[in-house]
């Protein structure tokens, strides 16, 4: 097993970030819980954050699958690189992930992520597992009347 280098540029401490919500956000009839995740600041850029806004609505219009027209959206301004994902419950049970970045701190340069770069890391993990839980609790367990403004009204805040 390799030796990790203490104190270089790929291995850092772990830090807690800061997990706030922005918005509980409408694109046309998608309802979308929106998330700032932040290294050493309180929320992401708002530049950031008006791109993110721009990607997620192109990805739930261009979205002709069977959904629920909900989910959410991860801004992540992280130490090395910008990470936008727009995840979206359908099918029952499933999270649909799509991943943009930008390796340097330029919002304007979001890209689809590549298959061989990261889609999520252990702050984006605990978003997503909170939000798991929140669909486990409020859809999946209630399938006689699923919960959906219920499943909307549960949101994470912390630094994490």
């Amino acid at each position: 097993m390799p030796e990790i280098q203490r104190g270089s540029a790929a291995f850092q401490p772990y830090e807690p970030r800061a997990f706030r919500f922005l918005e509980l956000w409408s694109v046309e009839r998608w309802r979308l819980k929106l998330y700032g995740i932040a290294y050493r600041r309180e929320r992401p850029r708002d530049k950031l954050i008006v791109a993110a806004k721009r990607i997620a609505a192109g990805v739930v219009r261009a979205n002709t699958g069977a959904s629920y027209e909900l989910g959410f959206v991860g801004v992540h301004d992280g130490r090395t690189a910008a990470v936008v994902f727009v995840d979206f419950w359908g099918n029952e049970n499933e999270l649909f992930h799509r991943v943009f970045m930008s390796r340097g701190s330029d919002p304007a340069a979001l890209r689809l992520a590549g298959s061989s770069e990261s889609s999520v890391c252990v702050w984006d993990l605990h978003l997503q597992a909170f939000e798991r839980e929140a669909w486990i609790k409020h859809v999946l367990k209630k399938t006689d009347a699923p919960d959906f403004d219920a499943y909307l009204a549960e949101r994470l805040n912390g630094d994490v």
